[in-house]
């Protein structure tokens, strides 16, 4: 299952997508930074320490010095944002050439090929932020240590690198690639083993949310009739609310059906699946022609039915702005976008830095809150505009009108009750 995936830097007319993880891991995101169209950086809460990984597309050797120079200040500026307690990982296409001399505390000389231009700066980046590369600890079969092959097939280079905190490394139990994984790619997997825990985050319960589309007569008559038989009379007010509050919850429950969680539509037709899978046979096969037409095929039958699905978002977009269904214009929009938001589970300190646990985040919030309502009662300025006369009685016609004021499809307060309720 793929972790992150990005187009950094694939194509420079096209913007980085937005990265993407396996459902076992979300609820660990802790946040994600798209620096630029070359690198991308995510963080996990973990245990005992949290993971930061950054997924960098270097420049080609046929780029200008300029930018690779640039390539390489944009990493460092994103790596002076990291905490330095975070296990980190920097991963990617490094397009250099480390080869197999051996650099004590950076690199071992279990490597592939001989070291070129971009694989001297790369070394140099990895001494001057004591970092150490994963893929050249250890001993491997040369099939397990390329990364790239050439599309003719009759070249392969290692230029895929996984770079590790050199405080980390007795930690890393093996790094090595997968030629029979089916990537659809020139470049191959490339897989370390790590010893280290992602942090378990309890489930929470989801809390019950009407269909609030399907609000049957049955819940009204209910309502009715149970409203007309409480006692109005001396009442205290805090008690009398919670007896409505016990009256709608009860009666929602029981008669309005539960909103489903509607399922992501899929663009990738039945005729491109089939032929991944022929594309995956051919790759064990080693047939190396036809996995080249059938890749070739699957990329121009994925791009094809990915612009017809976002051809039929569009228009449903466009209906739904015709007919001026606001919500639901936007439900689409966002729907379509995809855009993942990391959980709340961290807030920034004062200094900018995450607080990723519990106590220090309560101690975040009431400092804040604390410093938000703090005033000087000395002072004459704060007392300006107090109100001191009573306001007269609230009439029943003014919570009628209160009520029916309150705008529809919004968030439920601690209560859990929807206004549509009322």
């Amino acid at each position: 299952m793929t972790i992150i995936s990005t187009t950094a830097g694939r194509n420079p007319s096209e913007e980085m997508e937005q990265p993407s993880w396996s459902t076992r891991v979300q609820n660990a995101v802790l946040g994600y930074n798209l620096k630029n169209d070359r690198m991308i950086s995510v963080r996990f809460q973990g245990k005992p320490f949290n993971i930061t990984v950054i997924q960098v597309y270097a420049p080609t050797s046929k780029a200008e010095e300029a930018e690779v120079e640039r390539f390489y200040e944009d990493l460092q500026d994103l790596l002076e944002l990291i905490p330095k307690k975070d296990v980190l990982f920097i991963t990617g296409d490094w397009n250099a050439k480390l080869g197999s001399q051996d650099t004590p505390g950076v690199s071992d000389k279990f490597g592939l090929g001989i070291r070129n231009e971009a694989g001297q700066r790369l070394r140099e980046f990895c001494q001057e932020n004591a970092l150490v590369i994963a893929n050249t600890l250890f001993q491997q079969h040369k099939r397990r240590l390329y990364t790239w092959t050439s599309p003719e097939g009759q070249h392969r280079n290692q230029t895929d690198y996984i770079l590790c905190s050199q405080r980390w490394r007795s930690s890393i139990q093996s790094t090595k690639t997968r030629p029979g994984a089916d990537c659809g790619s020139d470049h191959e997997l490339l897989i370390t083993k790590f010893r280290l825990k992602l942090k378990k985050v309890g489930k929470t319960t989801r809390p019950f949310r009407y269909d609030l589309n399907q609000i049957p007569y049955d819940y009204i008559v209910e309502v009715r009739n149970r409203f007309k038989g409480l006692d109005l009379i001396d009442r205290v007010p805090d008690e009398l609310w919670n007896e409505v509050r016990d009256i709608v919850q009860e009666t929602g429950i029981k008669t309005i059906p539960m909103e489903k969680k509607c399922k992501k539509a899929k663009w990738l037709s039945g005729e491109a699946l089939q032929i991944a899978v022929k594309r995956r046979e051919a790759k064990s096969k080693g047939e190396k022609e036809r996995y080249k037409h059938l890749n070739a095929e699957f990329q121009r039958i994925a791009r094809r039915d990915k612009k017809a699905f976002l051809s039929n978002q569009c228009k449903e977009i466009e209906e739904n702005n015709r007919m001026g269904k606001t919500r639901d214009l936007f439900k689409k929009i966002r729907d379509t976008k995809g855009t993942f938001h990391a959980k709340m589970g961290s807030i920034k300190d004062r200094n900018g830095m995450d607080l990723t646990e519990a106590e220090d985040i309560k101690k975040r919030w009431q400092e804040y809150t604390e410093e938000l309502y703090k005033k000087d009662l000395h002072d004459p300025d704060n007392h300006d505009g107090v109100i001191t006369d009573l306001e007269p009685d609230i009439l029943e016609c003014e919570v009628k009108w209160a009520l029916e004021s309150i705008t529809t499809n919004k968030a439920s307060g601690d209560d859990r009750i929807p206004v549509e309720l009322f």
